[in-house]
């Protein structure tokens, strides 16, 4: 047996996130992915970018010093090879590619900043035969901060997938346009509309606190109904109750509003009743970019 270590740094709107993966090669088996950890740090660069179009110096020293700790973690796990992306966030920012030479000089982390198609592309890249049957239609779902990633799986087979600049550090300050909304609907009829069986995947922070907060079991998928009903009960209380109360942390208490709508109006738009939360995302399409190429 071969146990080999990767890591996957993701750089987004909301929050800064490394996430360390046990490869586990054996003969006559075949290839295991086990995580071995995931930390999070809430640095909100989107707030920046989005508002002011540029990543302000105090962000950019607290990007440093996460980069710079994720780098000795990663040293002290025995990490072989890692791989770090910037979403939305810094890839709108004016200072964008600034921010990434800082970073790279001060930490020794190398940050690609990738588009909506290649980030989408890597989310899709993810182990998913154990969420998608072949009888029914997917639309898969990774909410960020400052864009969507759709794809759209029929019968087992990737059919076509889109980034839209709707996410929930930039709805919570009203920046997305009304008409993404009306693009993002069409694209999802278009895609999804004479389809009987359609169920969503979902990933990202967000959607994985909801379910957790449902109660239901790990492979367990949320209804459509109580999804809406959740919706309606966060969005009646304030948000310091959201943290006194459920327990939310602050920088989760105010996202985790836009996020339902978003996959709620998935939902609508596709016709789906169920959503799955197999618990995957950007960093673990990393981990296996980085492993399979």
């Amino acid at each position: 047996m071969i146990l080999r270590k990767f890591a996957a740094i993701d750089i987004g709107s909301n929050a800064v996130r490394l996430l360390i993966h046990n490869v586990i090669e054996q003969n006559d088996k075949p290839v295991s992915f086990k995580k071995s950890a995931l930390i999070r740090v809430p640095v909100r660069l989107g707030e920046d970018s989005f508002l002011k179009s540029e990543i302000s110096d105090h962000n950019i020293q607290r990007l440093i010093k996460t980069m710079k700790s994720f780098s000795l973690l990663m040293e002290v796990y025995g990490v072989e090879e890692y791989m770090a992306c910037a979403t939305s966030a810094l890839r709108e920012a004016s200072n964008g590619k600034e921010v990434v030479h800082k970073v790279r000089v001060a930490s020794g982390v190398h940050i690609e900043i990738i588009d909506g198609k290649r980030e989408a592309s890597i989310i899709a890249s993810t182990d998913l035969k154990d969420v998608i049957q072949k009888d029914r239609a997917y639309l898969y779902v990774d909410v960020g901060g400052g864009s969507t990633e759709f794809t759209v799986f029929d019968r087992g087979h990737l059919i076509a997938s889109k980034s839209f600049k709707i996410g929930t550090v930039r709805m919570l300050k009203g920046l997305e346009e009304e008409s993404v909304w009306d693009e993002l609907e069409q694209w999802i009829k278009s895609h999804l509309g004479s389809k009987e069986r359609v169920e969503i995947i979902g990933s990202g922070g967000n959607i994985n606190k909801l379910h957790k907060m449902s109660g239901r079991k790990v492979n367990q998928p949320l209804s459509f109904i109580w999804l809406n009903a959740q919706y309606h009960f966060l969005n009646s209380m304030r948000y310091e109750d959201r943290i006194s109360e459920l327990g939310l942390n602050q920088d989760r208490a105010d996202v985790i509003i836009p996020a339902a709508k978003i996959f709620l109006s998935a939902a609508k738009w596709s016709g789906a009743k169920k959503i799955n939360v197999p618990k995957i995302g950007l960093a673990d399409g990393m981990i296996k970019t980085l492993y399979y190429q």
